[in-house]
């Protein structure tokens, strides 16, 4: 069975650093590759980044040359490197395997201006 687990959400003054980890049972195996995608209060869930299979990473325009997804082999999944936050970052982060319905449980983000 599909199993991601989130974990790195927190509190940060605007500016600071956070960093996300997204780790996969040891059995699952996402094809496709992973994303993140982030959801706040009264908004829809809305695309952050992916790592393609290939290892390929792409990025929403929002978070371009903030953010960076990458690899992590030791959790079997990815981590996502999130600086100089803003306000509008702040959301529930969600981990998915790409183009499937596997979803994490999420952690949240909260940045402070």
């Amino acid at each position: 069975q599909v199993q991601l687990v989130e974990s790195g959400g927190g509190s940060v003054q605007a500016g600071g650093s956070l960093t996300l980890s997204c780790a996969a049972s040891r059995d699952t195996y996402c094809r496709d590759g992973m994303s993140w995608y982030r959801q706040a209060p009264g908004k829809g869930r809305d695309f952050v980044s992916s790592l393609s299979s290939e290892l390929h990473p792409n990025y929403a325009a929002s978070v371009k040359g903030r953010f960076t997804i990458a690899r992590d082999n030791a959790k079997n999944g990815v981590y996502l490197q999130m600086n100089s936050l803003k306000p509008e970052d702040t959301a529930m982060y969600y981990c998915r395997c790409r183009g499937t319905d596997y979803w994490g449980q999420g952690t949240q983000v909260t940045v402070s201006s």
